[in-house]
């Protein structure tokens, strides 16, 4: 059982929500410095939370010996496997204890994360500054990063997330593959959109609940091009990295930098698709600027 000091490396944004980051080189420097950080909490009776890779808490638990049954552990490969996902789950963890400050490791770019989801972690850690902004004091973020990964994630958690997180927004998403299966639509077209992903989805054999879920999604995306987009829209699919990648663009403006993230009112103007598509895909990806507006949606085949 280790029990060292981890160095201290806070960036603290201007709201007071403090998120930081580490990297570590083995197992037994990813123990040193979350043993530490753990510790601390406890010791001032802090909410504290893990949401890591299970091999991770795995490890930490047997660090933290007689201590561990007062941390609460979650698998981020389960709960985070859709990066948009991660906000709305402190969220919920902030709400359940608001009483008590939360202090909390998250691991979102674990290794063996897809491009595409490498690239979704670091919006997410940018958008991390905006979702919490005012939460002075309440919630203090960790995030290990392995070195493996060869990123350095300092340039991830920077004094002002705000500017970043909306240059990342801005900025278009890798192109769509040259032959990628493409049709354009507008309301008239929604069934016949839903029947060839249907089928481009049944022939990468996935099942007859996941289908049904990519194309409740879908509905959902392509509704909004045509509500919000100017009435029509492009859509694209191809397979990559053993995904069903289907891409909707239009020439609509997204100004909600956490769209999808934040739940919208019952009452609220749009929104609620993109929320319900990252309930209902492993990976998705939205840019907005002012070239137009893209949604991607990955569903893992098998």
């Amino acid at each position: 059982m280790l029990r060292d000091s981890a160095p201290d490396r806070h960036h603290p944004v201007a709201s007071g929500f403090r998120h930081d980051a580490f990297v570590y080189t083995d197992e037994e420097d990813f123990v040193r410095q979350t043993v530490a950080f753990v510790d601390d909490g406890l010791h001032v009776g802090e909410t504290v939370v893990a949401v890591l890779p299970e091999d991770r808490n795995s490890l930490l638990r047997k660090a933290l010996d007689g201590v561990a049954d007062q941390v609460t552990f979650l698998d981020m490969r389960q709960v985070g496997r859709n990066p948009a996902r991660i906000i709305p789950l402190w969220r919920r963890l902030l709400d359940q204890a608001p009483g008590l400050p939360l202090r909390a490791l998250g691991e979102p770019a674990y290794v063996g994360r897809s491009r595409a989801e490498l690239e979704e972690t670091a919006l997410h850690e940018y958008l991390l500054g905006v979702a919490f902004t005012g939460f002075a004091g309440r919630f203090q973020l960790r995030c290990p990063y392995s070195a493996e990964l060869g990123v350095d994630p300092t340039g991830l958690h920077p004094d002002q997330p705000e500017d970043d997180a909306d240059a990342t927004f801005r900025r278009p998403l890798p192109a769509v593959p040259v032959d990628a299966e493409r049709q354009e639509f507008g309301m008239g077209d929604l069934n016949a959109v839903r029947r060839r992903v249907n089928a481009a989805a049944r022939s990468l054999g996935l099942s007859d609940d996941r289908i049904d879920d990519l194309e409740l999604a879908l509905h959902e995306i392509c509704t909004n091009s045509v509500r919000f987009g100017g009435g029509r829209g492009t859509l694209s699919w191809w397979t990559a990295d053993g995904h069903l990648v289907c891409d909707v663009a239009d020439g609509g403006r997204i100004d909600d930098l956490l769209i999808g993230r934040v739940l919208p009112p019952v009452d609220g103007l749009g929104g609620r698709g993109v929320w319900l598509a990252n309930q209902l895909c492993d990976l998705v990806q939205v840019r907005s600027g002012a070239t137009g507006t893209q949604v991607r949606l990955h569903t893992r085949a098998h």
